[in-house]
């Protein structure tokens, strides 16, 4: 169908991707190299978890640069002091980042440990007391992130060193893979010939 937009199954205009449908085979070789990308980091996930810290480092030092630009500019309003107190904490997090990577991942790493335990407990809670439509997929999600949170913080320290990167790597390979199914779905189909 090459209409800009359809009507969905309850009424609601729903727009129709045409112009993606140019590019599929640009969807599906930058799916391809993230695809790689992930596989790389998943494979040297020590390495990818020095990067992403290091990228986050400078990523935090412009945000710095960007906060306290945006203070002094308009310093005359009342959230001067927010926005520099921001830049002010964005420059320290930055430079600890950059100047201590090693424990930098290690803290990072920590915390998400304690992040996916905390969720899958309340997830696993809700679950169980709710008991609404679908509560056992929740509930499945909830033990499953229980299991890596407490993996994770076994293996801690040890684990600092490699679970950034591994988690980046799989976020990486299925981003790819979502864009490659997208682009072979936009494919414009083949057509065949009417026998006459």
């Amino acid at each position: 169908m090459n209409t800009q937009s359809m009507i969905g199954s309850r009424g609601h205009v729903v727009t129709e991707p045409g112009n993606l449908r140019e590019v599929w085979l640009f969807l599906m070789g930058m799916g391809i190299a993230l695809m790689f990308l992930g596989l790389a980091a998943i494979s040297s996930s020590l390495i990818a978890t020095f990067a992403t810290v290091l990228v986050f480092g400078i990523l935090l030092l412009l945000g710095a640069i960007f906060q306290v630009v945006t203070a002094f500019w308009g310093r005359g309003w009342r959230g001067f002091f927010l926005h520099l107190l921001t830049g002010v904490l964005y420059l320290i997090a930055g430079v600890f980042l950059i100047n201590n990577p090693i424990g930098a991942a290690l803290g990072l790493t920590l915390l998400v440990a304690l992040c996916l335990f905390a969720a899958g407990v309340v997830r696993i809670l809700l679950s169980l007391i709710e008991r609404f439509d679908g509560w056992g997929w929740v509930l499945v999600n909830g033990i499953v992130g229980v299991l890596l949170g407490a993996a994770i913080w076994q293996q801690w320290p040890l684990s600092g060193l490699w679970v950034i990167g591994l988690f980046v790597g799989i976020e990486m390979f299925f981003s790819g893979l979502s864009w490659v199914m997208l682009g072979l779905a936009l494919r414009p189909a083949r057509r065949t010939a009417i026998p006459t």
